[in-house]
């Protein structure tokens, strides 16, 4: 027969067609003759489904957008819209807990849970009174935690807690934190979930001060069962060995096996007439669990204070001198390795740093059995609290994991990692701010004008990718760039614009400035710390959400 010589090279979706005199149209009918008829849409449901289960939350949707059979697997499929719901709302599985109901009915939870921060009742809420004697007050892991370090006092109680959470209710009295002769409490930090306290003295020289950290069980006076030894030892700043050291404000955090230290130090240097005091802070890390000792130190010298977190298990980041610079302390025999610096479009002054703990994935089993997920720290919020003037910077923390090996060479320009990643708040008065995992609590002025206001209405801020999705009418939804407009005596004036995206909803009561002294959030509740007049009386009111 007249026609083609048609070779076929069946590589799944196409063949080479050789022509010699058939007529072209011909050569078409063959060529659509021989080519498959369904794609994907052969393949079995099952298939499908296991083909998809593989894939990240982005990809699920980006399938299930382009292809007929992928969206009908996905919209059919509780488990991938789990895993999307999952992953949309920035969380990650507890290890070891089993949810045995049905994947349709968490789910549903899922979604529920995220909804009923949108329809949020602030008339409706449980009071705890509070002891007064403390000036530091916090909330975290379902506890409420005071310190007052010129009495030598502690205290840690559980706040109204569920049936099946763990708690640990203890009291100190003076001389009961630390029983080390002649030393002096600098702070303290506890962590119910890995039923841990640790605390940080002094025992002072003639000429010098010596610094350690005694860790115990939280719920009993005796060793921790988990530390490689009862007490941490302290490194002097980077450069100053032999240096007389004077410590004079120190602040400790934890986060899993990590211990970190900040602490601001006045060192003198020189001899005789010659003698001056330099300021700088001091940042040191150990795992607590494996060793006493760490070479995991850095100094850094500035007069405005420096404000650090942990990013996950092996990253820390130290935000000073206007820049925001991440670490790796993986090892921590070594002096932590610098991954990247991201520079900042403000001044920051006075800075302080909020990413909580209490919801992330150093959970112990006995609390990850009520609790069967956790944020997840590559998609979580950090909050900077910078002073002079109050400016919240909200950042997303996926800008912090995706960073190259060459990032640590040359600092990032705010212009490349900003603007996307962060929204920031300016208060010319006063704040209240708090984070957990995507969800933002503010408290912002009454009216206009934040100098002359003595009320406070909160704002929640939901900045996970599905917020519009789970808000189903409610709240606000905010896309459009917000700006705010710097100008000083120093400095040429900006105009600087942030975007990132999130869905906000506005308390119908409203809070006396005199009264509200604090406030926190958690993945369950809402705490808000109030006191009267004549501060007399505190007390905590607990929104259950």
């Amino acid at each position: 027969m007249l026609g083609a010589r048609i070779v076929s090279m069946t590589s799944h979706s196409y063949q080479m067609v050789e022509t010699t005199t058939c007529p072209s149209h011909l050569v078409k009918r063959v060529v659509h003759e021989m080519q498959p008829k369904a794609g994907v849409q052969i393949l079995a449901e099952e298939l499908l489904f296991y083909i998809m289960s593989f894939l990240s939350c982005r990809d699920i949707l980006r399938c299930a957008s382009v292809c007929k059979a992928f969206r009908q697997t996905y919209m059919y499929s509780s488990e991938l819209r789990y895993i999307v719901e999952f992953s949309g709302q920035g969380l990650l599985p507890v290890p070891n807990t089993h949810d045995h109901s049905p994947i349709f009915r968490r789910l549903q939870l899922l979604r529920d849970k995220a909804h009923a921060w949108f329809n949020v009742d602030f008339h409706s809420f449980e009071t705890v009174t509070v002891e007064s004697y403390s000036e530091q007050k916090y909330v975290a892991d379902g506890h409420l935690y005071l310190w007052d370090q010129e009495e030598d006092l502690a205290t840690i109680v559980p706040i109204l807690p569920k049936p099946s959470q763990q708690t640990i209710q203890r009291n100190w009295s003076p001389g009961t934190l630390c029983s080390v002769p002649n030393s002096t409490n600098l702070d303290v930090f506890m962590d119910p979930a890995q039923n841990l306290k640790a605390v940080v003295y002094k025992v002072d020289h003639e000429s010098d001060e010596t610094l350690y950290i005694d860790l115990e069980a939280l719920d009993r006076d005796s060793a921790h069962p988990h530390a490689a030894e009862r007490t941490l030892y302290l490194s002097a700043p980077p450069g100053y060995d032999d240096n007389r050291v004077q410590t004079t404000s120190a602040k400790l955090r934890g986060f899993g096996r990590h211990i970190a230290l900040q602490r601001s130090v006045e060192v003198a240097v020189g001899h005789g007439v010659g003698i001056y005091h330099e300021n700088m802070w001091q940042l040191q890390i150990w795992d607590w669990q494996h060793s006493t000792t760490s070479n995991s130190v850095l100094g850094v010298t500035t007069v405005h204070g420096i404000g650090f977190c942990f990013l996950g298990n092996n990253r820390i980041l130290v935000v000073a001198n206007n820049s925001l610079k991440l670490y790796s302390i993986e090892d921590i025999s070594q002096t932590p390795r610098l991954l990247a610096s991201f520079l900042s479009p403000l001044p920051l002054s006075y800075i302080q740093c909020l990413l909580p703990m209490d919801d992330t994935e150093h959970r112990s089993l006995s609390h990850a059995q009520e609790t069967m997920y956790t944020s997840d720290a590559k998609h979580r919020l950090i909050c900077l609290i910078a002073s002079f003037p109050t400016r919240i910077f909200i950042i997303s923390t996926r800008v912090f994991f995706n960073v190259d090996g060459t990032a640590a060479a040359t600092p990032i320009p705010w212009n490349h990692w900003g603007p996307s990643n962060a929204r920031i708040f300016e208060h010319h008065y006063s704040c209240k701010v708090h984070v957990c995992g995507n969800r933002v609590l503010q408290a912002f002025p009454v009216g206009t004008s934040d100098s002359n206001s003595n009320e406070y209405v909160l704002h929640i801020m939901d900045f996970s990718p599905l917020a519009v999705t789970n808000r189903r009418g409610l709240g606000r939804v905010v896309k459009e760039a917000s700006t705010i407009n710097v100008t000083g005596k120093f400095m040429e004036s900006l105009t600087i614009s942030t975007s990132l995206p999130y869905v906000e909803v506005v308390s119908d009561r409203k809070f006396s400035f005199d009264k509200l002294k604090a406030m926190w959030i958690d993945k369950d509740r809402i705490y808000l710390l109030n006191t009267n007049w004549m501060r007399t009386l505190t007390t905590l009111e607990v929104i259950d959400v």
